[in-house]
């Protein structure tokens, strides 16, 4: 009998200890970045993309399809077809109604990697009587895909090692940050260099996690809802952790370095980086902000010293963007249309030169007068090229943009196929035409930094070379809750843009020196009362104090009442009196509470994505936000701007200059005549005496 008690004793720790076969399923709903698109043609196919967490073991994964067909389709004819990885896994028909459907389809999860790729594939044909169907393309043949379609996972969460790399994938997951399971934590009164190893560590954070909507905060040790989060990275130098946290860590181990080290306790998984002193503090943090070291690092603990590398690798954006990581193929005759998502970094704007180049493959049964490839951007044509047999195994096409397109951060690059046969009634199962785009296929997008002190341009323009430019922060004397809510609220965004970290961030609580000021890209929070910098700015201030500190005041832009002025928040964006081309934020407002509010339309991509040609923005407790331009002059640099206007109309100026030379020509051809008949007059008048 002992062997059952040791049988039940088994499963019981099996169950205990949270392993996949005992774990609760959960659930997490992905959505596509994509942009809600409308592809037009008798045969569609759209491209998206989403990822799975290496430590789920995955039950079910459903596509949740968000999709609109023509009204004039027809739904006994008209399909739609969806694959995953290029294994096709499902079709069915639109349903017989008018406006958006909504299709749950079941994903198999043996066809799920890390990275997946979902396509799908509509043949969109319409009525023309009651037997009959139209094959011609017309502007009826239509499929939209919007944009909240998404990927829905039933899961097992697979528990982490004592590994850092297995602490790092769980504490990044999507699903790990959307459920706020993962936190930063530091002391209430950090140091200088324990704030800046935070921010450092936090950007790193940023730039890798996958949600739009969700962030990892920086708090203190003793704030109640981190000590409950599954996942937290502890940074303070050694004799500022709490006492139940130092005894994890042996003293001897931080005496000549930095020390990161995981550690197990009551079902939390920490991750504690500590050192002795705040230089080799932030050494440590530049490390778990690499994201390759950190999914290298197999060990429990890791030493950090000087002479750690710890930069991360040049991830410089060279403007190439693959369209497709694999082949995409359409099949069938007339008119197809593929449609490939570009994301640019969000710091560059697209510049004239950009090109698409495509590369491509299709069948020898074509008639070649009529087929042909067009590119799109968008819903502009940029360039078509007729098919010819010659050709067919293999096929390319390079079109530029049209000067002057702007295309904003996010695109999409559409290809269409207009596949004519020579005899119509042999496009039959046999001799159906198809093309190929290959995954060689790149849009080739030339961009510049962008020029403007505007929140068009935040926070690039706190970035250079691809990281932090010299950042000088300004802090309250006493952080507050609400300070480290409105610190995490400015990094997470500033953390997308920095795609490495060797940049520099201090932090200071006293008022800098002008020679630092002058040097550095400012950025100062707090209320005025907290922040002594922000009182000796209030006239150079877009939204102003009254002389006690205590409420916000009216001005051209916007009457306040003297109630509403000390509940408000401000995030404005000046031009540094301390140095003309570099930028100065100022968050603030009358408490940490109003001060905290003028944080949160600044600290992700879609929220800064509202205050374009603007530079103050103000929130009210209600979210109610108001958004102004007080400058009248936006360009870091004039000279650039002036470069760049000169470039833009180049044509435009040797037109000028051409047009200028005949008109000298002119003018000194009728001078010479005017000349030339002088003397002739003169010497007639001479014969006459």
């Amino acid at each position: 009998m002992a062997w059952i008690g040791l049988l039940f004793f088994g499963f019981s720790m099996l169950f205990l200890s949270g392993t996949t076969v005992w774990a609760k399923t959960q659930t997490y709903t992905q959505p596509f970045q994509n942009q809600t698109i409308t592809l037009s043609g008798n045969a569609v196919q759209s491209n998206m993309y989403f990822v799975k967490m290496g430590y789920w073991d995955v039950k079910k994964a459903t596509l949740n399809l968000n999709f609109q067909t023509s009204q004039l389709s027809d739904k006994q004819i008209s399909d739609i077809t969806v694959s995953v990885n290029n294994v096709k896994f499902d079709s069915f028909r639109p349903k017989r109604v008018s406006g958006i459907q909504t299709k749950k389809i079941t994903i198999p999860t043996r066809s799920l990697g890390g990275e997946n790729n979902i396509q799908v594939n509509g043949q969109i044909l319409n009525k023309a009587g009651h037997k009959n169907y139209q094959v011609a393309q017309t502007p009826a043949n239509w499929l939209t895909i919007y944009k909240n379609t998404n990927v829905n996972f039933q899961y097992r969460l697979v528990p982490p090692t004592k590994s850092i790399k297995s602490f790092y994938d769980h504490f990044t997951g999507a699903d790990t940050v959307v459920n706020q399971e993962s936190v930063i934590t530091t002391p209430s009164q950090p140091t200088n260099n324990e704030l800046a190893a935070s921010m450092y560590a936090l950007s790193g954070q940023s730039r890798v996690i996958t949600t739009e909507t969700q962030q990892i905060p920086v708090t203190t040790f003793q704030d109640q809802k981190a000590r409950k989060a599954d996942y937290q990275v502890v940074i303070a130098t050694y004799n500022h952790l709490p006492s139940n946290i130092k005894k994890m860590v042996v003293k001897k181990d931080v005496a000549h370095q930095a020390v990161i080290k995981t550690h197990d306790a009551h079902n939390k998984h920490l991750l504690i980086v500590t050192a002795k002193n705040g230089i080799l503090l932030k050494k440590a943090a530049k490390y778990i902000a690499n994201q390759e070291l950190m999914q290298e690092t197999d060990e429990a603990t890791k030493a950090v010293t000087q002479d750690t590398p710890t930069a991360t690798s040049v991830l410089q954006y060279d403007g190439s963007v693959q369209l497709t990581k694999q082949d995409s193929q359409i099949t069938g005759p007339n008119h197809h249309e593929q449609a490939y998502f570009i994301s640019l970094p969000v710091d560059r704007n697209n510049a004239d030169g950009s090109e698409v180049r495509l590369h491509f493959r299709y069948a020898k049964n074509l008639n070649f007068k009529r087929s042909l490839v067009t590119v799109m951007v968008n819903n502009t044509p940029i360039g078509s090229k007729k098919l010819t047999a010659s050709h067919a195994d293999g096929d390319e096409l390079t079109v530029k943009f049209p000067k002057g397109l702007a295309l904003g951060n996010e695109f999409t690059i559409r290809v269409a196929f207009d596949l004519e046969m020579a005899d119509q009634s042999k496009a039959n199962n046999n001799q159906t035409p198809w093309a190929s785009v290959g995954s060689t296929s790149k849009a080739i997008i030339k961009t510049q930094q962008k020029n403007s002190l505007l929140f068009d341009n935040y926070p690039g323009v706190f970035i250079k070379n691809r990281t932090f430019d010299n950042l000088l922060i300004v802090q309250p004397k006493q952080m507050r809750a609400a300070d480290f809510q409105t610190l995490s609220n400015i990094f997470n965004l500033i953390g997308n843009y920095a795609q490495n970290n060797t940049g520099k961030i201090t932090f200071t609580k006293h008022q800098p020196s002008r020679d630092q000021l002058k040097r550095s890209s400012v950025i100062a929070f707090g209320a005025p009362n907290q922040n002594q910098f922000i009182k000796s700015l209030n006239k150079q201030l877009y939204f102003q104090f009254d002389d006690h500190f205590s409420v916000l005041v009216s001005n051209e832009k916007l009457s306040i009442e003297k109630q509403y002025g000390a509940t408000v928040g401000t995030a404005q964006l000046l031009r540094s009196p301390f140095n003309k081309r570099r930028a100065l934020l100022v968050v603030t407002g009358a408490n940490p509470a109003a001060t905290y509010l003028g944080s949160t339309q600044i600290n992700f991509e879609k929220n800064i994505e509202m205050y374009r040609n603007k530079d103050a923005v103000l929130v009210d407790p209600d979210n109610n936000h108001f958004s102004y331009r007080f400058k009248k002059q936006a360009a870091i640099d004039s000279s650039v701007q002036v470069k760049r206007t000169i470039s833009k109309n180049s044509h435009l100026l040797i037109y000028l200059a051409v047009a200028l030379f005949f008109i000298l020509i002119i003018g000194a051809s009728i001078i010479a005549m005017l000349k030339k008949n002088g003397v002739s007059k003169q010497k007639g008048e001479q014969n006459e005496r």
